[in-house]
């Protein structure tokens, strides 16, 4: 589930390097954001992380969200449907899910510690590193902050926030059920991000089954949890997108290039682009 976070600009820097990005960013009060406890869901559908309130930082400044407030108790949310991918499903560029999936198979532990899936599960993922990339195999919980939309929005999610931790090049929040992104953990002492080349921006190649879909890192959680993505990555990976009741409870492998960067963070073309070239190296080089 989504734990109830702050996003603080004054310790933005010390927490992971922010997106250089032009335009101002509009301030955004802070809006309180109701905790989903997920009980009585079924076997396997995991609760949704917990997302609580965002306060807006300078133009170009990232957003990060260390824990603050305590969670409040909700309705329980309804549980996960999972859409298996079309049968023949392919990747958004050459190297296939199986390329992708056997590099990644023996994990060298980064993180000083392991982070958990959601509040209420234990401590199992760890981040794993190679010399070019990072990766972790979690569930995938929907992120549907940023811009409204039609399937984005309050009234559609009950965790929903207007702001992302990283904007796009007009200022704007970054728009969850358009632009493919991942949400990653805000630097702690399990693991600082940005120390590993993964700061707002950098591409990743994200697996479900046999499909990749190349993202952005758009936003990030809590330090203690792992395993979020826009309901844009999530539908393009044939998961159900819905904020309140989609999701994958398990199988979701990321792989984020180190200091990669698509150019503006909102163009998915140029992720696609620079996520399938980074991918064929990251495949090929098996000596880092």
């Amino acid at each position: 589930m989504r734990v109830p976070t702050l996003t603080l600009a004054a310790v933005g820097a010390a927490l992971i390097a922010p997106a250089t990005l032009p335009g101002p960013a509009a301030a955004v009060p802070p809006e309180a954001r109701a905790t989903t406890h997920g009980k009585g869901a079924t076997p396997g559908a995991g609760p949704r992380k917990n997302v609580a309130p965002r306060a807006s930082a300078s133009a170009g400044a990232a957003r990060e969200h260390p824990a603050a407030t305590p969670a409040r108790s909700t309705p329980p949310a309804p549980a996960r449907r999972e859409n298996a991918p079309a049968a023949g499903a392919r990747a958004e560029g050459a190297v296939t899910a199986e390329d992708l999936l056997a590099r990644v198979g023996a994990c060298d532990q980064i993180s000083k510690g392991l982070y958990r899936t959601d509040e209420d599960s234990p401590e199992t993922v760890p981040i794993c590193g190679t010399r070019d990339a990072v990766f972790w195999k979690a569930d995938l919980d929907i992120d549907c902050d940023g811009r409204p939309s039609a399937h984005c929005n309050a009234q559609a999610d009950p965790l929903y926030s207007p702001e992302t931790a990283f904007h796009q090049s007009d200022g704007r929040p970054l728009s969850a059920e358009e632009l493919p992104y991942i949400v990653v953990p805000a630097a702690g002492p399990r693991w600082d991000p940005g120390a590993h080349g993964v700061r707002g921006g950098s591409v990743a190649a994200v697996v479900y089954r046999d499909r990749v879909q190349y993202a952005v890192v758009g936003d990030t959680g809590p330090g203690d949890l792992i395993g979020e993505a826009s309901y844009a990555t999530a539908k393009g990976l044939g998961i159900s997108p819905g904020p309140s009741d989609g999701g994958a409870a398990s199988g979701v492998t990321y792989i984020v290039f180190k200091d990669s960067r698509a150019e503006p963070i909102e163009d998915h073309a140029a992720a696609v682009a620079t996520g399938e070239r980074l991918a064929r190296q990251f495949v090929t080089d098996t000596d880092g």
